[in-house]
């Protein structure tokens, strides 16, 4: 009969079991993940204070005592988060618009101001990305001649001051009625327009406050009309130049 000293020795296993180093390597790998993660991002205040006010909002605390009134919640954002959040910096849109809306009253200053006489044939439009101003009628040119009158050349004078200092490019364009002409210099209407556009983009370059490579003419004659040529007052209209500042990049 075999007694109980010829049973084999138990053997015990040293150290941890396969899983717990398993386990353990997994919970490493996942700390360094979220501490990369926290070494990207960035704290947004003004977000953290919305989503805090929300939570604050939808979530109350109970008072002990009893009262009547809604339970309120209490205020759960850390003194760091609670002062003013520092205003930013003008955005590029913000101080183009200041700058259009600049422009345009000084120029409409300067026509209430000094040409009275012409003013309705005189428009200042301050759009969403562009600033444009249109001589109409014979305000700027005599019917069927491109040589601008003396009376103009002070107003051209202020639009390429106040040009000057602007980015952008600057589009002239030239623009008539469909009566078709008679004699002169000129064949066409649509070679008038461009005589005419290229006439105040000379004079408003010889004064010498505009960079050449910022100024683009067109001619478009009859075919652009912004009222019908069925009226005399529509016809006025429709005789102009347009100086036209685009707030857009220029090409390089």
């Amino acid at each position: 009969m075999a007694s109980n000293n010829d049973q084999p020795p138990v053997v015990v296993e040293e150290g941890a079991p396969d899983w717990v180093v398993t386990f353990g390597d997994l919970m490493s790998l996942l700390l360094c993940f979220f501490v990369l993660l926290l070494s990207f991002s960035e704290m947004d205040k003004a977000v953290y204070k919305e989503v805090a006010g929300s939570l604050e909002k939808a979530f109350g605390v109970q008072r002990k005592d009893k009262v009547l009134d809604t339970p309120k919640g209490l205020k759960m954002i850390a003194k760091d988060f609670d002062q003013a959040i520092v205003p930013p910096k003008p955005s590029q849109e913000f101080i183009v618009t200041q700058e259009k809306k600049q422009i345009g009253e000084e120029l409409q200053k300067i026509v209430e101001s000094r040409f009275k006489d012409i003013q309705s044939l005189i428009d200042i439009n301050v759009g969403e990305d562009q600033i444009a101003i249109s001589l109409m009628g014979e305000s700027t040119f005599d019917s069927g001649k491109a040589q601008i009158k003396p009376q103009m050349k002070p107003l051209l004078d202020k639009i390429a001051e106040a040009l000057s200092g602007t980015d952008g490019e600057i589009i002239i364009a030239g623009h008539t009625d469909n009566v078709p002409l008679s004699g002169g210099r000129y064949r066409s209407n649509l070679g008038l327009s461009i005589a005419r556009a290229a006439s105040v983009a000379e004079y408003m370059l010889g004064r010498g406050k505009l960079e050449p490579d910022r100024i683009a003419t067109m001619g478009f004659g009859e075919y652009r009309p912004v009222e019908t040529n069925r009226t005399a007052r529509g016809r006025q209209k429709n005789r102009r130049v347009e100086i036209i500042l685009g707030f857009f990049p220029m090409p390089g």
